[in-house]
């Protein structure tokens, strides 16, 4: 229960602080997925996902640096791997999963007009939360590729790497079109 929660409250510390500077996206399939629902300028997506990757690596650097080589040897640097007689088809299908709900809570809450900016930061923490609580069992709970890429580039652990990366990206679209197509259009309350 401590993992899903500590993922939780840090991005919604991660929003609360930065939302309003980038959007507070720290995951490449929330910034593609507003992209392909046209709410993002394509254009601007690759150095958001370069940004992105490039923050994971550190992060698991720090990490590599703060517990030494157990934290890479014996931990991967909290690289995400499917448990054990957990296949790479289940995986993606997991993460594409909890993506989809992950992202769906993002395009809801922080880019509806409709909604209180301030809701944004507890209900996408508590999406995590609830999305790393489902999946950690089975995938590790990755529901972001720079997550799973980072450490798997400093650890050198590229267990079902395909799925990490495709699984939230296309979760996130999905979500994120789903949303724009069906829900985003309707009338502000009054």
């Amino acid at each position: 229960m401590a993992t899903p929660l500590a993922f939780g409250l840090a991005l919604l510390v991660a929003v609360a602080s930065i939302g309003h500077v980038s959007g507070g996206h720290v995951n490449p399939a929330v910034r593609i997925g507003l992209a392909a629902a046209g709410a993002f300028a394509l254009r601007l997506v690759p150095a958001y996902v370069i940004g992105q990757v490039v923050g994971a690596i550190l992060g698991a650097l720090a990490t590599w640096l703060t517990f030494g080589k157990p934290g890479r040897d014996e931990a991967a640097l909290a690289a995400t791997a499917p448990a054990p007689g957990v296949g790479g088809g289940t995986t993606f299908v997991v993460e594409l999963l909890v993506t989809f709900v992950l992202v769906f809570v993002v395009v809801s809450v922080a880019t509806d007009e409709r909604v209180h900016p301030s809701l944004a930061p507890v209900a996408v923490g508590a999406a995590l939360a609830v999305a790393v609580l489902i999946a950690g069992p089975v995938t590790g709970g990755s529901v972001n590729p720079a997550r799973t890429l980072g450490p798997a580039v400093v650890a050198g652990d590229f267990s079902a790497l395909w799925a990490y990366l495709l699984g939230p990206i296309v979760g996130g679209a999905l979500a994120a079109l789903l949303y724009h197509r069906f829900l985003a259009k309707g009338d502000k309350p009054a």
